[in-house]
């Protein structure tokens, strides 16, 4: 009676082997980390707030950048969309503002006055608790959006202006990890994905 079942026992032996096998795959093997691309320079502008934000002020949290200006008639807004999408998801779980946080920074700053980027921000339901937008200096952002994120910039007016239109993901150590670009399309970056990348960050 043994020997005529044996082969039937070793075959069930081996489907629920492997059945064990792909589950422990699927929950426990760790995904491929996302590659460090560059360090991030350092940076100083002003918040909403009146406050002065540094590249350190921010440091220990996972962050998304991007940069943008309040008069920009087609990405920006549907960017910034986006990213308040990855906030609702992100506090769900208490993670926006506590290890994750966003830098959104004017590429105009003498229209983009603190009262206009605060109107602004606000149509997209901003919390400012884990949300600095910022402006500085035009000349510095500029180098900043070049030197640490690749974003090229041309015109010398607003009123010929345009911008490389990307989502930086920097991790704790300032480490710039991955780039998002939107486009015009805000359904080419899906905020859940950015959302699983950031928490992804948050465990290394």
């Amino acid at each position: 009676m043994l020997k005529k079942y044996i082969w039937t026992w070793i075959l069930l032996a081996l489907a629920l082997v492997m059945v064990v096998y792909l589950m422990w795959g699927n929950l426990f093997a760790s995904k491929e980390k996302l590659p460090e691309i560059r360090e991030i320079q350092s940076f100083s502008m002003e918040n909403v707030d009146g406050n002065t934000v540094s590249l350190e002020d921010t440091q220990g949290k996972v962050r998304l950048f991007y940069f943008y200006f309040t008069s920009c008639p087609d990405v920006c807004p549907i960017t910034t969309y986006t990213l308040s999408e990855v906030q609702d998801l992100l506090k769900e779980d208490d993670t926006f503002g506590n290890d994750a946080s966003f830098v959104s920074i004017s590429f105009d700053p003498e229209v983009d006055t603190k009262e206009k980027i605060k109107e602004f921000a606000d149509r997209f339901h901003a919390d400012y608790n884990g949300w600095y937008f910022l402006r500085g200096d035009m000349e510095e952002t500029k180098k900043f959006a070049r030197e640490s994120f690749q974003i090229l910039i041309e015109g010398e007016t607003i009123d010929d202006f345009a911008h490389m239109n990307l989502i930086g993901l920097v991790d704790r150590n300032n480490q710039l990890r991955k780039i998002y670009s939107p486009g015009n399309i805000p359904e080419n970056v899906d905020p859940a994905v950015i959302a699983e990348d950031i928490r992804n960050l948050i465990k290394e």
